[in-house]
């Protein structure tokens, strides 16, 4: 998500579940072959399984950029075909391609002659007037026959006149039903679907039709239920056992940022929802969002805004 899922995001969501794949901001092809590369592909190991999004239609280009990506290590390289914006609608890509299933596939087609890893798609239903049922289908058929190796997508139309991206992402119905109904006819394409998925108990209600779901706002404004992802969805070990002991095992990822010169403030603004629904997460939020903005901001100053927060758990209250 564009301003939200940079790399200081993606190492903290990193120690809440080792085992969902992150995925980065969408990059443009024109950023990342003539911009500062580092600033815009560099990670850390830690966030490892990592997927880097880009946005563009030039074959040639996005080849380019898929080359790039995959010498900085990522571990697949997706192409959005879904975000409605107007700045991206100006330069051809994002949901806009939705009508262009022929060019989309043609960039599919070069990006997995460039790379190794992975290339997949995120994309819509549909937009403006389209029927789902015929776009969502002559998308999917163009880009498995160029060869990609999943589609996650979201399941709502795009409208790419009169809504802003805002309300693209509430206005238009929810469709499950469709992507369901994508999965079924297409069953060894790996599809996660993406929209208004806002618990673990809705994810799991998804998962009994498709591959894999995709988080985003829930993930980011109560990043605790990440928590629980590694032992619900994968049936694996969670990571920490609640969010006083991830932070304090993401503690040597802050301490090693700042000794880079980089603000506090870049980091703790991804937490601010940690502690939704504990007593002193209020003092909490306040807190970072003040002094954690201050030049000066340190780990004391995340440990002071920690200690406003109430270790009892919920359960416990109830009791």
């Amino acid at each position: 998500m564009m301003d939200w899922t940079d790399r200081h995001c993606r190492a903290f969501h990193r120690v809440l579940t080792h085992r969902a794949r992150l995925y980065t901001e969408m990059v443009t092809t024109g950023a990342v072959i003539h911009g500062d590369r580092e600033r815009l592909l560099g990670f850390s190991a830690v966030e490892h399984p990592v997927a880097v999004q880009l946005g563009g239609s030039d074959p040639e280009a996005l080849a380019e950029a898929a080359r790039i990506a995959e010498g900085f290590g990522y571990d697949e390289v997706n192409l959005n075909v879904g975000c409605p914006s107007d700045r991206v609608q100006e330069g051809r890509f994002g949901a806009c391609l939705m009508r262009e299933p022929a060019l989309v596939a043609a960039c599919v087609t070069a990006m997995k002659r460039a790379v190794r890893v992975p290339v997949t798609v995120k994309c819509r239903i549909g937009v403006d007037d389209q029927d789902p049922e015929i776009a969502l289908d002559a998308l999917a058929q163009a880009v498995i026959a160029a060869g990609v190796d999943g589609l996650v997508v979201h399941a709502r139309k795009a409208w790419l006149q009169g809504l802003s991206p805002k309300e693209n992402r509430d206005v238009p119905p929810l469709d499950y039903g469709r992507v369901a109904r994508l999965k079924r006819a297409h069953p060894d394409l790996p599809i996660a679907v993406n929209g208004g998925i806002a618990t673990l108990d809705a994810a799991e209600a998804r998962l009994a039709e498709v591959d894999g779901v995709m988080l985003g706002r829930a993930a980011y404004m109560e990043p605790a239920l990440l928590l629980d992802v590694d032992a619900r969805i994968f049936g694996a070990a969670a990571p920490h056992v609640d969010a006083f002991a991830a932070l304090e095992a993401f503690e040597p990822y802050i301490a090693a940022a700042l000794a880079r010169g980089e603000r506090l403030h870049g980091m703790t603004r991804h937490m601010l929802g940690l502690f939704n629904g504990r007593p002193g997460a209020r003092a909490f939020r306040r807190h970072l969002s003040t002094a954690g903005m201050r030049p000066d901001a340190d780990l004391d100053t995340l440990r002071t805004a920690i200690g406003f927060v109430s270790r009892e758990t919920p359960e416990a209250r109830a009791a």
